[in-house]
């Protein structure tokens, strides 16, 4: 009679057989052709069965970012336009690093050129919001022109009827950016 293999070497023997099977399949898998997908693709009834996906994903375009405005100087700045209410960090060479749009105030500053003249790291803004990053930069109708962004990150609430707010917030992610770029001294370049 032939000898009995006990359980645990049966179960072992499937195991490691099983382990196998998923690595041979997994490699075969990592050579094969991968799906792609686009963020703009949507399933259409007229697709055909026959379509195979493509080993080489195709490339996309960016994002097309809204050009600095032609005239906000040269050189390492902050560049805020009113009408598009949006901020670009321009380096030496010119070139955006970041932009990103904006909330502004009820009062804006007047179009020119400015500087940081300080920096506080967090306050309560004029809405009681809690705010950080904030980078001083102008005057308006006697209320300070600073750049900032809530604590929480959220837009900033509609002003009260009749209120003058003057400050310019943005994300968390943008006020941190900007926190960042811009010391004290920084070039501010303010378009309509």
């Amino acid at each position: 009679m032939p000898a009995r293999l006990p359980s645990w070497a049966w179960v072992t023997g499937l195991t490691v057989g099983a382990t196998a099977a998923v690595v041979v399949l997994a490699v075969q898998a990592e050579k094969g052709p991968h799906p792609t997908a686009s963020a703009h693709a949507r399933p259409s009834a007229s697709a055909s069965a026959s379509a195979r996906p493509s080993a080489t994903p195709k490339p996309t375009a960016p994002p097309v970012e809204a050009a600095v405005p032609a005239a906000s100087g040269v050189g390492r700045r902050v560049v805020y336009s009113l009408s598009q209410k949006r901020v670009w960090l321009v380096d030496a060479n010119d070139t955006a690093s970041r932009t990103f749009k904006v909330w502004p105030g009820t009062l804006s500053p007047d179009p020119g050129t400015y500087a940081i003249s300080s920096r506080t790291d967090a306050v309560t803004g004029s809405d009681n919001v809690q705010i950080e990053h904030v980078l001083y930069f102008a005057v308006k109708s006697g209320l300070n022109v600073a750049f900032s962004n809530a604590v929480d990150g959220a837009s900033p609430p509609p002003p009260e009827p009749g209120a003058q707010t003057s400050g310019i917030r943005m994300s968390r992610a943008a006020g941190t950016a900007l926190w960042k770029f811009g010391s004290t001294g920084t070039k501010v370049a303010v378009v309509g």
